[in-house]
C-alpha cells in the first residue's frame, strides 16, 4: 500500500497482563485509511485482549495506541469518537423497534435523525420495511446489518469488527462483506477478527497472525501464502494440493485445538 496513506490505527509495543499471565507481548501493527486489516489467531492467542485495549476497555501494562492521530491514553474521548465497534453478539434491547434503537444510539453520538433520515439508513441496509419491527424479531443477518449500521452511524475513521459474520448464512455473509468493503471504499480503516480463513483471504488487504500473545506473521494474504507455500509444516496440513491461507495459519500456529 502507499506509504503516504494516513494511518488510522497505530498500536505500538502493546503489552497486556492479567496478574502474572501476559496475554499480549510487545505487539505492534497499524491500520491505514482504506484498508481492511485482519487480526487472526487461535483461541487464547491474545486477539480479544488486544481489541479490548484498542477499544479502551482495559489498560495495557505498556505500549501506545493512537486512533485517527489521537493518543487513546491522553485523549480517550477524541480517540473513541473516531471509533465504531461491532461485536460478535449484539446486546440491543430486543423489545425496542429498529427505528427506536437507531435514534437512541444516534442520540448518544449527538445526532438528531429525522424519520426520513432513519428511513434512508434502513434503505441502505435493505431493511426499509423493518423500521417498526422489534429488534428481537429480526433474523441473525438482519441484526448484524443493524449492528454494523449503528457502529458506523457517527462516521468513525476506524471500525472494529469482532467475528461479524459468525453464524450467518452465505447470502447474509456476502451482504455484510459488501458493507465492510464499502467502509474501506470511503477511506476509513477496518480492524477485523475472524476464524474464517476464507473470509480473511477474500476481504482483507493485510493480516496479522497472532499466537501466544505475539504477532508471528504480518503481510497480505497472497504474500503470506507465497512465503510459506514450501514450508513442510504448511504442506503437511494442505488438504487440496493448493496452499491456502488456512494451511498457512495451521502450519504456523499448530494443529492442536485450543480451548
Amino acid at each position: 500500500m502507499n506509504e503516504q496513506q494516513l494511518i488510522i490505527l497505530e498500536v505500538d509495543r502493546l503489552s497486556v497482563s492479567y496478574g502474572a499471565f501476559q496475554a499480549v507481548k510487545d505487539v505492534s501493527f497499524h491500520v491505514q485509511a482504506g484498508e481492511i486489516f485482519g487480526f487472526l489467531g487461535p483461541n487464547g492467542a491474545g486477539k480479544t485482549s488486544t481489541l479490548s485495549a484498542v477499544e479502551g476497555l482495559l489498560k495495557p501494562q505498556s505500549g501506545r495506541i493512537s486512533v485517527a492521530g489521537f493518543n487513546l491514553h491522553e485523549k480517550p474521548l477524541h480517540a473513541r469518537a473516531n471509533m465504531g465497534v461491532q461485536l460478535q453478539s449484539t446486546s440491543f434491547q430486543a423489545e425496542l423497534t429498529v427505528s427506536e434503537i437507531i435514534r437512541l444510539f444516534a442520540g448518544i453520538y449527538g445526532l438528531n435523525l429525522s424519520k426520513e433520515e432513519v428511513a434512508a439508513k434502513l434503505t441502505e441496509i435493505s431493511l426499509a420495511d423493518s423500521a417498526e419491527k422489534r429488534f428481537g424479531q429480526l433474523s441473525g443477518g438482519q441484526q448484524q446489518r443493524v449492528s454494523l449500521m449503528i457502529a458506523t452511524i457517527h462516521n468513525p475513521r476506524l471500525v472494529l469488527l469482532d467475528e461479524p459474520t459468525t453464524g450467518l448464512d452465505p447470502q447474509s455473509r456476502r451482504q455484510l462483506w459488501e458493507r465492510i468493503e464499502a467502509i474501506r471504499a470511503q477511506g476509513d480503516g477496518v480492524l477485523l477478527t475472524t476464524h474464517s480463513m476464507e473470509e480473511a483471504e477474500a476481504v482483507c488487504d493485510r493480516i496479522a497472525i497472532v499466537d501466544h500473545g505475539r504477532i508471528i506473521a504480518i503481510d497480505t494474504p497472497e504474500a503470506l501464502i507465497a512465503q510459506h507455500r514450501n514450508d513442510p509444516d504448511v504442506i503437511s496440513v494442505s488438504r487440496k494440493g493448493k496452499i491456502t491461507l488456512e494451511d498457512v495459519f495451521i502450519g504456523l500456529t499448530g494443529r492442536a485445538v485450543r480451548s
